[in-house]
């Protein structure tokens, strides 16, 4: 499977970013046969999952995993080796350097900006002497 052109335009904000995703595939290409198809596994996996909207961070994270299938290719590493017993926990790990690109940054950023607005509004909501994680102080 490989991305398609309407979806990468959905994410390729500019003409450079096209250009560096068709990079991208070119070097897809050039990986052995069972090694492209476990990259493009993974790259399936990754899109539906569904959590990266920056084109930048997109292309950050297809860029580095092929540079991981080229060099363990060019080292002789079958693709079990590369991805281990849990293909799934290798693909959120490469995911998980991605964060800043992912939706749940944006929404963890709103969550952050109402709370810090709620607190700043009425500072005897702001604070916690309990510190409980839901911020009840105990009282009546």
């Amino acid at each position: 499977m490989t991305l398609s052109a309407t979806w990468i335009d959905e994410f390729a904000a500019s003409p450079d970013e096209r250009q560096e995703y068709r990079r991208y595939v070119a070097r897809k290409q050039h990986l052995p046969v069972g090694h492209r198809a476990a990259v493009e596994a993974i790259e399936r996996y990754l899109v539906y999952r569904g959590s990266i909207t920056s084109g930048e961070a997109l292309l950050r994270l297809l860029d580095d995993l092929a540079d991981v299938f080229e060099e363990c290719v060019a080292g002789g590493i079958p693709v079990r080796s590369i991805v281990g017993d849990d293909p799934v926990a290798f693909a959120e790990l490469l995911l998980d350097n991605y964060v800043d690109g992912q939706w749940i940054a944006k929404e963890r950023a709103r969550l952050a900006r109402a709370i810090d607005a709620i607190a700043a509004a009425s500072p005897s909501l702001g604070s916690s002497s309990s510190g409980s994680p839901s911020g009840a102080s105990g009282g009546a």
